[in-house]
């Protein structure tokens, strides 16, 4: 597998891998190198058939503390619209990746943090965990659309507006997240969803992504067609009958072990 400057990729099995946020004496801020990098990684891994899940940490200390503002300092007019094309195009690439993308958070995720963290797929954070958007304080927009997509409008602007910092029991409360644990127990968890995604049939993973991202960009009816004829898609497969069997048999067995 190809290795990197800002990142690490580790294989964990055939069906999953870690990715971790490698830059931390700038507590994982996200220069531009790292979005790269980020953008040329979860190519790769779509490349990878039998890959199921991903799960994204910025390790035991922070997840990321935004954007790079060292870097956003020195920046030159004509570089700016070349540098927002790569924080849009690295998010486009995790919130379209074909496979679930587990993000697990340590520490902070603020800022730019925040925004890689709400692409993903699936949210666990360590107790440690703080999440914020202090954004407006230096005279920039958060994004407000795969935040809105987690907790609605109305705490969207709130969490945008004030940029106070969210615990991760409140960014549980709000929906913001999925799970909290202690931080021992982060990488064990969010792995632990990982396995148990790479359990589930590969097409119908796929599938429950792609449907729930159009889901959103669609009125009612035709979200509920594209439900129903993707379900009679995945229905018709041979691997359907398999699990359904599967399933049947481990019922049976059950049963028999307590009537003895």
């Amino acid at each position: 597998m190809t290795s990197y400057k800002t990142i690490l990729l580790e294989q964990k099995s055939e069906n999953y891998v870690v990715v971790t946020l490698n830059r931390p004496g700038e507590l994982n801020a996200l220069s531009r190198s790292m979005r790269e990098e980020l953008t040329s990684c979860f190519q790769q891994l779509e490349t990878m058939p039998a890959l199921k899940a991903v799960v994204l940490t910025g390790g035991d200390f922070t997840f990321s503390s935004g954007g790079d503002i060292k870097e956003m300092t020195a920046l030159r007019e004509a570089e700016v619209e070349l540098y927002f094309d790569s924080i849009h195009t690295c998010l486009r690439q995790i919130i379209f990746f074909p496979r679930p993308v587990i993000a697990a958070v340590s520490g902070l995720a603020i800022g730019g943090g925040l925004n890689l963290a709400v692409s993903c797929d699936l949210i666990a954070a360590s107790e440690t965990a703080i999440f914020s958007h202090p954004e407006l304080r230096f005279g920039m927009n958060p994004l407000l659309s795969p935040l809105q997509r987690r907790v609605g409008i109305a705490k969207a602007k709130e969490i945008a507006l004030l940029g106070e910092p969210i615990p991760a029991n409140e960014a549980l409360r709000i929906g913001l997240i999925n799970k909290v644990t202690p931080p021992e127990r982060l990488m064990e968890e969010a792995e632990d969803m990982a396995r148990e995604i790479s359990k589930r049939s590969a097409k119908a993973i796929e599938v429950i992504k792609k449907t729930s991202n159009a889901a959103l960009q669609m009125d009612l009816n035709s979200t509920l067609a594209l439900e129903f004829e993707l379900s009679s898609f995945l229905f018709a497969r041979p691997e359907r009958r398999n699990y359904m069997r599967d399933f049947l048999l481990a019922e049976d067995m059950r049963k028999r072990k307590r009537r003895l």
